[in-house]
């Protein structure tokens, strides 16, 4: 479990699915905070990034509110980070959604929408993990229209198959981004988020999770 000093901060941004995030950390027994204070985020020990909605309304909030440098300086930073659903496509330089709204840039690539199948994506697919890693494979829960396409194949650690491959989970140093919900994954989701929250994401593209 974590360390005293390790409260994780979820990062508020006035339009995000906070409770359920932060039920599941109660069920974990993990400490945490919320916060849209720039200051507060950049002094994180541990980052968790939620979001729902539109990725051009969450980036002109996250602007509104100067946490996009502070997301940035505490990713450059080294600080564990996690990016939730939409949490995971702000961190790309643009979507489909939006078009003409720069991302956060983070990650190279972009994030696009579904051309088959039924749109959004609602229900549980399954998630499978790249390599020899300890991202364990698994069936999580989706509720997404769009999907991210990383410029690097490098950094994508696991892939759902939904009409097509697509990457459901990216790693790169800190960074680790699921476009499925962990917190409404049940036990799979809870396990995730465990590894998660006991050790730091590892180098490489690699990660603990």
């Amino acid at each position: 479990m974590q360390m005293e000093s390790e409260t994780v901060v979820i990062i508020d941004y006035g339009a995000g699915n906070l409770a359920s995030v932060q039920n599941a950390l109660d069920k974990l027994g993990a400490k945490w905070s919320v916060s849209s204070n720039p200051a507060e985020i950049r002094a994180a020990k541990r980052i968790i990034f939620p979001g729902v909605g539109s990725f051009g309304s969450m980036m002109e909030r996250l602007r509104e509110r100067k946490l996009d440098a502070a997301i940035r300086d505490a990713i450059a930073s080294g600080t564990p980070f996690l990016g939730i659903c939409l949490g995971m496509q702000a961190l790309f330089e643009s979507s489909e959604e939006s078009p003409g709204v720069k991302g956060l840039g983070v990650l190279e690539g972009e994030v696009v929408k579904f051309q088959k199948g039924k749109v959004p994506q609602v229900g549980w697919n399954e998630v499978k993990a790249r390599g020899n890693g300890a991202l364990k494979s698994g069936y999580f829960y989706f509720v997404n229209s769009y999907y991210c396409r990383p410029k690097e194949q490098k950094i994508v650690a696991a892939t759902t198959d939904y009409f097509g491959e697509f990457a459901s989970v990216v790693s790169a140093a800190n960074v680790m981004a699921v476009q499925y919900h962990p917190e409404k994954s049940g036990r799979a989701g809870m396990e995730f988020l465990q590894r998660w929250l006991e050790g730091p994401v590892a180098d490489g593209g690699s990660s603990s999770c």
